[in-house]
């Protein structure tokens, strides 16, 4: 039993690390370019699909630098053609964003079909890890590993980087920081691309853990829009505690009770709204 219990424990906390990764993205598109991305499932879908498919004609790890790059740039566009004019228009962002979603889903569909896809681990994380009598699968780790790397360095790179300190100041007052020289509008646009980035980064990693299916996009942004509104909105802190809480409560809720894990999580959302509603680590609006 406590075999099982530590082995559902890594699952959760790696699902969590997962979360965290998309949630991230959303959480720093949402505090500085004041949008909510619908379309950040989508995202993760196309980095799935890109690490598919450069996996097989290069390596993994090639993927690993290329496909965040490819997906951030797709997200610079989007924001520059697209969100640019819509600033303050909640709800044409929106449905722009959902649109968007569905037209990048559609595409992919298109491309590499509907069938489910199960896609393999790089050949130097296949296989388990022996700890004594302990016996669990590498990948997971791999991912439990990269979500806890990228948290510790975007804290560094907000606290101690010039471009940190220009994120913070038009995360809290874009006015104010415009008169201070800095431009919100091309910070916004830099931090739209380092979200969608980490949203397809997501997708290269999470693909071997969660096998590629239609409406897998819509089920990964619910997730990040949960872990995000369970930590506080443009808190990077609030994301990472907030996807392992979610991560935490999906496994062991699949685990000892399969048929509401879902209501659970819906359920520790509210309650955590009921008691906070501006989030676990948000800030109150006055």
């Amino acid at each position: 039993m406590t075999l099982l219990l530590l082995t559902q424990l890594l699952n959760s906390l790696a699902f969590a690390m997962l979360l965290f990764l998309l949630a991230l993205g959303l959480s720093l598109i949402f505090g500085v370019a004041r949008v909510v991305n619908l379309a950040h499932g989508a995202f993760y879908m196309l980095g799935a699909y890109l690490g598919l498919a450069l996996g097989g004609a290069l390596n993994f790890w090639l993927a690993l630098l290329l496909v965040p790059l490819l997906v951030g740039l797709l997200g610079v566009a989007v924001e520059r053609f697209l969100l640019r004019g819509l600033h303050g228009r909640e709800l044409e962002q929106v449905l722009l964003t959902i649109g968007l979603g569905f037209v990048i889903a559609d595409l992919l569909r298109a491309t590499f079909g509907a069938a489910i896809r199960s896609v393999p681990p790089p050949e130097a994380l296949a296989g388990p890890l022996f700890l004594g009598s302990f016996i669990y699968p590498k990948y997971p780790l791999f991912v439990l590993g990269v979500g806890v790397v990228l948290f510790l360095l975007v804290r560094l790179l907000l606290a101690r980087t010039p471009f940190g300190v220009q994120v913070r100041a038009v995360t809290a007052d874009p006015g104010m920081a415009s008169a201070l020289g800095i431009r919100p509008a091309q910070v916004s646009l830099l931090t739209f691309g380092i979200g969608t980035a980490l949203a397809g980064l997501g997708g290269l990693v999470g693909a071997p853990m969660i096998a590629l299916a239609p409406g897998l996009d819509a089920q990964m942004t619910l997730f990040a829009l949960i872990v995000v509104v369970i930590g506080g909105l443009g808190r990077i802190e609030g994301a990472f505690w907030g996807a392992i809480l979610v991560g935490l409560v999906d496994g062991f809720g699949r685990l000892f009770l399969p048929q509401v894990a879902m209501f659970l999580i819906f359920a520790l959302m509210a309650l955590v709204l009921a008691l906070k509603p501006e989030g676990l680590l948000g800030r109150r609006v006055a």
